[in-house]
């Protein structure tokens, strides 16, 4: 049994393993930097640890710093989370050669699947199918011999990429050069290795992972799919689960490889091994992401397995709880950003000096701030997801629309209208979903179609009915003009 768990990492995903220790009755510890003085996750921690230093790498991705508070206090294991250090194979070993527990898989199983070029001669191997495509071994000169025989369109793919840094579409041989040697300084800045590889670029395909499962007692099982075709610029926006596109059969065939690319590497614990679906129905081996995944909301609507808390299970040498794949129902689960979609989605900061979540039956909000926090500039934009259920997918679509409706924003723009338009755009509702819908809609840029007039008139009624409410001075005219700046950021939605 784990006594004590260090969550190495901060915001949503530590809310959200610090509350599954507490259901375990694990003691849970946080580490904080400076500026996540006073946060939620901070707050919901059993006890929580400041870190000395300044910005990332001397904080949250301080590997000597966070072992040496895991032993000084007491902690048996350590949970890293999803980004961060969670696929660094060299912090895994560090972990285990501490004498403390590492919940995620073997530092040899992430280092493998962490090489992009490395996985894919491994699942070769293991008989997955992976997307045609070529390894390069001699830099920006192997690219240029080697790129014709992939042919176009193609990807250049960081080879320890993730998250879309490092990648680039080439739909002309001219272009290669200039965009080879871009995905290899963006993947250097990134990941600090500048290698690249090749990939034949797979239009109009959705984007399919499977939730797998391994414990220490050899058995390996799937959890089903979730759909992410829905993407900006590589990165996920709305996620679902089941696939309208992928029926019993190709299921059970997706599940199937995704468990032999985990035994391939001799896997434990929880992954996702993603998957590009052709129109066709032919499935190629995207990559395996040894960790739990922002996504995995979803697959615990549908299944009712917390993925948490089996992680902790195996990490632990018990045996996952869970049995055979049963699906209920439909999942879908949007990303809710401080970014402005109407500026080329650029992040945006500000303070959340309104922040009320919706409610209701099958709403669910994973979420690391609260009204009254500020957004920086310091970490990921993503504020929450807002995950639905519903017994059928028209029917959570419709409950989604209900919960963005009902979400009240103050004081930073975010994404909130343009997930609301996204989810009545027909293509979404009618499940024709690919990994580049977003740019063949809007390929200058989303646009809100909702007056400003008209919403910063609503939000002056709304704010000055709330003043009235609570027993607050009226509004006078200057004190309206006052609050316009702050009704200008809001990017909720009101009836």
């Amino acid at each position: 049994m784990l006594k004590r768990t260090l969550v190495a990492n901060r915001g949503e995903i530590a809310c959200r393993i610090l509350r599954a220790c507490k259901e375990a009755r694990i003691e849970g510890v946080a580490i904080y930097a400076e500026n996540d003085t006073g946060t939620l996750f901070t707050e919901i921690a059993d006890l929580a640890i400041p870190l000395n230093g300044e910005g990332l790498s001397e904080t949250y991705l301080n590997q000597e710093q966070i072992i040496g508070i895991a032993i000084d206090n007491g902690c048996d294991s350590i949970h890293p989370g999803f980004g961060f250090l969670s696929e660094r194979a060299d912090f895994a070993q560090a972990v285990i050669d501490a004498g403390l527990i590492w919940i995620g898989p073997s530092p040899e199983a992430i280092s493998t699947m962490g090489d992009k070029m490395t996985a894919r001669i491994t699942m070769k191997d293991a008989g997955v199918p992976v997307i045609p495509g070529e390894e390069v071994d001699g830099g920006i000169d192997d690219v240029l011999k080697l790129a014709p025989q992939v042919g176009y369109p193609l990807l250049l793919k960081a080879t320890s990429g993730g998250g879309g840094k490092g990648m680039r579409a080439v739909h002309r041989q001219e272009d290669l050069e200039h965009e080879a040697k871009a995905a290899m300084r963006e993947a250097m800045n990134a990941f600090g290795d500048d290698r690249i590889y090749i990939e034949r670029l797979l239009t109009g395909s959705r984007h399919i992972e499977i939730q797998i499962l391994a414990d220490k007692f050899g058995r390996t099982i799937h959890l089903g799919e979730r759909e992410c075709s829905v993407q900006r610029r590589h990165q996920k926006v709305f996620e679902e689960s089941p696939s309208v596109a992928v029926d019993s059969e190709l299921r059970e065939a997706m599940g199937v490889a995704a468990c032999d690319a985990a035994r391939a590497v001799d896997y434990v614990g929880a992954g996702t091994v993603e998957f590009l679906v052709t129109p066709t129905g032919e499935f190629y081996f995207l990559e395996m992401n040894t960790r739990i995944q922002v996504e995995h909301p979803v697959t615990e609507m549908v299944t009712g397995v917390d993925l948490v808390r089996e992680q902790l299970r195996i990490a632990a040498g018990e045996p996952m709880s869970c049995g055979a794949l049963s699906m209920r129902g439909h999942a879908i689960e949007v990303r809710l950003y401080a970014e402005d979609p109407t500026n080329n989605f650029l992040p945006a900061i500000g303070p959340l000096s309104r922040f009320i979540p919706p409610t209701g039956p099958g709403v669910r909000l994973d979420t690391g701030v609260r009204e009254g926090d500020n957004v920086t500039p310091d970490y990921d934009p993503m504020l929450a997801k807002l995950i639905v259920w519903a017994p059928s997918r028209t029917e959570a679509l419709q409950r989604m629309c209900r919960a963005l409706d009902e979400f009240v924003i103050l004081g930073c723009v975010t994404n909130l209208r343009f997930l609301r338009d996204l989810c009545e755009h027909p293509d979404v509702v009618d499940g024709w979903t690919t990994t580049d819908m977003i740019e063949k809609l809007w390929p200058d840029g989303w646009s809100d179609s909702v007056s400003q007039d008209i919403l910063d008139a609503g939000l002056l009624v709304s704010f000055a009915c709330e003043s009235t409410n609570y027993g607050k001075k009226q509004m006078s005219a200057s004190s309206v003009d006052e609050h316009v700046s702050i009704f200008e950021l809001i990017n909720g939605r009101y009836p």
